[in-house]
Formats: C-alpha cells, sequence, structure tokens
C-alpha cells in the first residue's frame, strides 16, 4: 500500500496547458477517482503519475519520495487501460505471468502466484485460452490479474470499464470495487463517466480545464459542490441555477417539488413551470419545463416520485413547484463559487 502526493503539478505542450497546478494526496488504500470531460487534463495527469510523460513543473510523490524521472518500468505502479493491451499471441497464463517474467522473478514463484490470482479474480478455466476467445468482461479480468502479479504499491486504472457494454459494465464495477477493498491496493481510477466515479471512488477529484475545481467524498460532491461547474457536472439530471441578481439559486431536480402534493415548511423558492415532457424513468418521472414567472430563461427539471405520475396529464400546462429553503444553494455569479445556502 502506498501514498500518491501531486505538488503543484504542469504540464504544458507549448502553448496548451493541459495539466496547469494540480495538488492532492490520496489516503492509503483509497480508490481516488479523477473525473473529467474529455480534454480535461486527466489522461495527461494519469500518464505523469505513471511516468509516460514528464512535467513542466512540480513534483510526483510515492511514499514521500519524488518518483519523478523514474521510468515507468522502475515504478512499483502497475496500470490497467481501456483497450486491456493483452498480447493476442500469448495464452492467458502467458499474458499474466508475462510481468514476472520481465522483472526477473522466480519461475518457482510463478505458480503461486499465479494460483492466488486467478482463484481471486474466478478466471482458472481460462488459462488456455488466448484473449481472441474472451468476452470483454473476461479481458478485463485478465488485465486485472496481470497488474496484480507484479504486487504493485499504486493501480492507475485508464477508464477501464468503457468498453463495455452496460449490464457487464456494472457487474464490472462491482467487482472492481471489492477487488480494491480486499487487495488494499492505492487505486488512481481515471474516468469521464460520474455514474463510475461516484460510485467507485472513495473521494472524487472534478477536474476541467487541467485544473481541479473539487476534491471530495460523492456525497459531499453531490450536496456541497463547490461551483457551478461542478454543481452542472454532478448529477443526473444535474443541478437547477436560476440567476438572481449578483447570484445564483442551485437546486437539484429531487428537491424541486409539486406545490400541490409538497408539505415544504420553509419554502425558499416558487416557480410555475410549464411542463414541455416527463420521462418515466421506472422509480421516477422526470419533469422538464420553463419557467412561466420569468424567474428563469434556462429549462428547469424536477424529479418526481412515480406516485406522482399524474402529472403526466399536465403536459403542454402549468404547475407551480416549490424548494425547501435549506436545500437550495447560493453561488456568486461572476466567480461561480458556492457562497452559502438560501
Amino acid at each position: 500500500m502506498a501514498i500518491l502526493e501531486v505538488r503543484g503539478i504542469k504540464k504544458h505542450f507549448g502553448r496548451i496547458r493541459a495539466v496547469d497546478g494540480v495538488d492532492f494526496r490520496t489516503r492509503d488504500g483509497e480508490l481516488f477517482a479523477v473525473l473529467g470531460l474529455s480534454g480535461s487534463g486527466k489522461s495527461t495527469l494519469m500518464r505523469l503519475v505513471a511516468g509516460l510523460e514528464q512535467p513542466t513543473e512540480g513534483d510526483i510523490l510515492l511514499d514521500g519520495k519524488s518518483v519523478v524521472g523514474i521510468p515507468p518500468r522502475h515504478r512499483n505502479v502497475a496500470m490497467v487501460f481501456q483497450s486491456y493491451a493483452l498480447y493476442p499471441h500469448m495464452t492467458v497464463r502467458d499474458n499474466i505471468t508475462f510481468p514476472l517474467r520481465a522483472r526477473k522473478v522466480p519461475r518457482e514463484k510463478w505458480a503461486e502466484k499465479l494460483d492466488w490470482v486467478t482463484a481471486m479474480l474466478g478466471i482458472g478455466p481460462l488459462l488456455d485460452r488466448r484473449p481472441t476467445r474472451l468476452s470483454g468482461g473476461e479481458k478485463q479480468k485478465v488485465a486485472l490479474a496481470r497488474a496484480l502479479v507484479r504486487d504493485p504499491e499504486l493501480f492507475i486504472f485508464d477508464e477501464p470499464l468503457s468498453a463495455l457494454d452496460a449490464l457487464v459494465r456494472n457487474t464490472a464495477r462491482a467487482e472492481l470495487r471489492e477487488l480494491q477493498r480486499r487487495t488494499g491496493i492505492t487505486t488512481l481510477y481515471v474516468t469521464h463517466d460520474q455514474l463510475e466515479a461516484l460510485g467507485l471512488g472513495d473521494r472524487v477529484a472534478v477536474m476541467r480545464g487541467g485544473r481541479v475545481h473539487q476534491i471530495d467524498t460523492p456525497a459531499d460532491l453531490h450536496a456541497r459542490p463547490a461551483d457551478t461547474f461542478v454543481a452542472r457536472f454532478i448529477g443526473n439530471p444535474p443541478m437547477n441555477l436560476i440567476e438572481r441578481d449578483a447570484q445564483v439559486l442551485g437546486i437539484r431536480p429531487e428537491h424541486l417539488l409539486p406545490a400541490a402534493a409538497a408539505h415544504v415548511a420553509d419554502p425558499g423558492l416558487r416557480l410555475q413551470l410549464r411542463i414541455s415532457h416527463l420521462e418515466f424513468l421506472g422509480e421516477h418521472w422526470v419533469a422538464y419545463g420553463f419557467d412561466e414567472s420569468g424567474q428563469s430563461k434556462e429549462r428547469i427539471v424536477a424529479r418526481l416520485s412515480q406516485e406522482r405520475g399524474e402529472f403526466g396529464a399536465l403536459v403542454g400546462q402549468v404547475a407551480d413547484f416549490v424548494a425547501e429553503r435549506r436545500n437550495i444553494k447560493i453561488f456568486d455569479k461572476q466567480s461561480g463559487r458556492l457562497v452559502g445556502q438560501v
């Protein structure tokens, strides 16, 4: 197990500031997720930690020792890529033991490590197959096994589930979280998918434009976004933002309730929404509409519990909605930073 520390790290490609002053420190055995859209700098940050790129400025430490300038093969770091990067001409057995051969681990220790990792991941029956005969989920497990046999201090995952279909991805996410907890290996998990980041991460760093906007637990990112970017990025549907003078009011869709059915003791916001359409999503409905009272020109989203399905009859009509004062965030209009609650 290890602690990864990134201090003021920057990586510039000419005028492009791919990573522009990132600081964070993981905890021992933590799964630390880095979440961002394409071009946010998350993949460049991952490559800097792995040693595939050298920083323009700043330092990267593993258990208090700088690893800047140390080649990737000399860092005890294991990576699992989106493509899995399995050798197609090798069997599963040879793919898994390849790192042991490369690091000149005595052959008599190979069987012990192979038995341990195949039992943990349940891939013993696959050892004599080649990657072309494996499903996406099986390839992912083989890639994990190959990384685990190295006994790494740090795991780096680069969107390892994005190549899987939705059903397999859900299962793989749960298995990956359980595996990380059992091994206790500190893990840096890079993804553009907020469901993966929030579902897997002990803490999540939200990136945009080479900078980190907020590092927090998934629950705190959702409940207390640091700025309007995080508020819009985290949540499905995302937070509603309503401009009001020099401030922006933020309200989560699940906290915007139909006035006719809600019992709100201390309302901080009232809206009259003309419902444009509704989506039925099993346990709840999502209503989309525009504010007729003129408080917002943006489309407003409300998430309704299933028993409120009768609102489907109101498509095209105006309905009153209300939000509890304690659930409304206030952001500074100029900086976008969270300043408090209503």
